[in-house]
């Protein structure tokens, strides 16, 4: 994938349907220590010791609908490429994190990409999961929580298109503030 935004999608596509009513994403950028760490956290069924042994290899699936994962696989050889790694834990009935390290200054480290539309799709075809997104970029930090947020829309549903159309353009907005 060329935009590490897709990555997440895919993890946390896996988070959904691992049932995960609560899903923590968090991108650390930090220039000074030359770090890009991408966190995705959830609270799904989580993976028991054989199925977490045998998540990065390209050729195992739970999915049913294809017979290669590639997901993890591809990501992992794409930061260990960039001089980083990918840890992932998880437990049964826990849920599941995966740690992704990159060297931010590589050459070879492929761009966030599109991240406001990577969270508006995610919130728009399940809005009843509850998101946490934090985008750290050296000093400057964007947050979101979509309890707050639902709190504040007074029962208009987090998939309503002028909800969504807000959400773009304000996680645009910040996005833009954050990496200045």
């Amino acid at each position: 994938m060329r935009e590490l935004s897709l990555h997440i999608l895919d993890i946390v596509q896996n988070s959904l349907t691992a049932q995960a009513q609560n899903i923590e994403i968090a991108i650390i950028e930090n220039t000074v220590e030359d770090k890009m760490i991408v966190v995705i956290k959830d609270d799904g069924r989580g993976m028991d010791e054989k199925t977490l042994n045998k998540v990065m290899d390209p050729f195992y699936t739970t999915r049913t609908t294809r017979k290669v994962g590639l997901g993890l696989p591809l990501l992992s050889a794409n930061a260990q490429a960039c001089g980083g790694s990918v840890k992932v834990k998880s437990a049964t009935g826990k849920g599941t994190t995966v740690e992704v390290v990159f060297k931010h200054s590589h050459i070879d480290r492929a761009p966030l990409g599109d991240m406001p539309s990577t969270l508006v799709s995610l919130i728009s075809g399940s809005p009843e999961v509850n998101f946490f997104y934090v985008h750290k970029y050296n000093d400057k930090e964007f947050r979101v929580d979509t309890i707050e947020i639902k709190e504040n829309l007074l029962g208009l549903p987090l998939n309503h298109p002028d909800v969504l159309i807000w959400l773009q353009d304000f996680f645009r907005e910040k996005e833009k503030e954050t990496n200045g």
